[in-house]
């Protein structure tokens, strides 16, 4: 465990998260996920994680695999059609992981969902939390219309709304 990265997730409190995301870009980003799911019939979950805890961090947690947990937990990989998409931000480490389900294995490769996640983290980097968030659900709704299209008899079977952890 890196100095550097123990001090950034101690100082990354849920209220700096809040100023970065406020009211309004949650609303912007839960409006942008509603209107891309009409779209396609995948669905997307967008979660916002201020720090990890000292245990993890200890235990050497990688954005990536906090990703695979929630996208585990939340039942993100329990969608009728298999194409669930996991959004989380890791604010203290400044990192955005995708984590698809199954449905999209052969459609969509690792490079693409890199590359979504590295324009969001460039947007972030610039302190431009919501337009490289919108741009973010945008894109990863674009990939989803094109492999899964919209079945009118599909329910909106995760929330649109981000999570706060």
């Amino acid at each position: 465990m890196g100095l550097k990265r123990c001090w950034r997730h101690l100082v990354s409190t849920r209220a700096r998260v809040e100023r970065a995301f406020p009211g309004a870009t949650l609303a912007a980003i839960e409006a942008a996920i509603a209107a891309s799911e009409r779209s396609h019939s995948a669905e997307i979950r967008f979660v916002l994680e201020p720090a990890l805890g000292l245990t993890a961090l200890q235990a050497g947690l990688t954005p990536r695999a906090r990703a695979a947990e929630l996208f585990a937990s939340l039942a993100v990989w329990d969608t009728v059609r298999n194409n669930g998409v996991l959004v989380y931000v890791l604010f203290a480490d400044r990192a955005i992981e995708i984590v698809a389900d199954r449905g999209y294995t052969g459609r969509v490769d690792g490079a693409e969902w890199r590359e979504l996640c590295a324009a969001a983290e460039a947007a972030f980097g610039r302190g431009e939390f919501t337009a490289g968030s919108l741009a973010l659900v945008a894109r990863v709704g674009e990939l989803a219309a094109r492999h899964f299209p919209p079945h009118p008899a599909d329910a909106d079977e995760l929330p649109d709304s981000p999570l706060m952890l």
